[in-house]
């Protein structure tokens, strides 16, 4: 969520007359140059990518205060302060001239103006209705930008994904869409797990989370207390990769830790590992990890005997005491095409 001030030339064509977007600092500390420059896009709309004015505290505060917001710690909202970061997050994605986006709480819309500026069209999901009603007025003049008021976590994406596409598409090829979102912290698994599956509409996820989850997402090593069931998911799936950090400086208000941004490059259906049911095969995995410290010969047991497991094992190329951190995706899939029977 976030808050960016684009190219002079920029902000009286994507600013309703009811929503200041300058700071509400004066522009005493700008040359005669740009002074000039402003006076002359605002009277002739002249394109530029001069940038006199970078979002700050006080753009983001003019932007909430016109809709009489304050940010909400119980939706985990976080406004960027850092343009350069919405930059880098559209480039992460290679995001181009005619690319559909879906952007997850766009807030004030900062990273939306990143990315109608990059050519791309942009389906934004906003929960707070106030944020909705902002984003729809900024950019109502863009033609770029569709918002929904809803929550994201409840909402029926693949639907949505399916419809906006399919109208995007009328006269051209189906194209894959992108996500690039900086989402709230405290639901970026519940976004990981309902986006990573989608490879038949999105081809790249890119997201703004906090550090340590994406280090827990991303880089967890076997035989640790950070290898989790949702590293096989999200392996499963996708090709995940860090991309930078964050500093916690860069938001408002400041979190108590630190961001990173991570790429997923989702896989399409014929590229998963080889299993008869992908339903049942993470149950077996969720099964494996909730006796976490068991062996799998006893964890597995509702699913075959100790002995069929520890027989599994051994032609997997793992000992008959094994326990879960001890096994790879491919492992896994190894175990469960010898164990489970659909």
């Amino acid at each position: 969520m976030c808050c960016v001030l684009r190219s002079l030339a920029q902000i009286p064509s994507f600013i309703p007359p009811e929503v200041n977007w300058y700071p509400s600092a004066p522009l005493r500390n700008t040359t005669r140059r740009q002074k000039n420059a402003l006076k002359i896009v605002a009277s002739t709309g002249a394109k530029t990518k001069t940038r006199s004015q970078e979002d700050d505290y006080h753009a983001t505060l003019k932007a909430l205060n016109s809709k009489g917001r304050t940010p909400r710690k119980s939706l985990g909202q976080h406004y960027m302060l850092n343009s350069a970061v919405n930059e880098q997050l559209a480039a992460a994605a290679d995001v181009k001239e005619g690319d559909v986006v879906l952007e997850i709480g766009p807030g004030t819309g900062s990273l939306t103006n990143v990315l109608v500026d990059s050519g791309a069209t942009v389906l934004a999901i906003e929960k707070d209705p106030y944020m909705a009603a902002l984003v729809r007025e900024r950019f109502a003049n863009t033609g770029r930008v569709e918002v929904l008021q809803e929550d994201f976590t409840k909402c029926h994406i693949r639907s949505r994904m399916f419809s906006y596409l399919e109208a995007d598409s009328v006269d051209t090829k189906f194209q894959y869409a992108k996500v690039v979102s900086n989402i709230p912290f405290n639901i970026s698994t519940e976004v990981v797990k309902q986006l990573l599956p989608m490879g038949d509409i999105f081809s790249e996820v890119v997201l703004l989370l906090q550090e340590e989850a994406a280090l827990r997402l991303v880089n967890s090593s076997l035989r640790t207390s950070e290898y989790r069931p949702i590293n096989i998911f999200i392996n499963f799936y996708s090709d995940p990769d860090y991309k930078f950090k964050v500093p916690r400086t860069s938001f408002f208000p400041q979190p108590k830790v630190d961001a990173a941004v991570v790429a997923f490059k989702l896989k399409q259906a014929v590229n998963y590992p080889p299993v008869s049911s992908t339903k049942s095969f993470f149950s077996m995995v969720n099964s494996a990890f909730n006796g976490k410290r068991k062996m799998l010969r006893k964890s597995l047991q509702h699913i075959c005997t100790s002995v069929e497991i520890e027989e599994a094992l051994g032609k997997v190329g793992l000992p008959c005491t094994a326990r879960p951190e001890e096994l790879t995706l491919e492992n896994f899939v190894s175990l469960y095409n010898l164990v489970v029977k659909v």
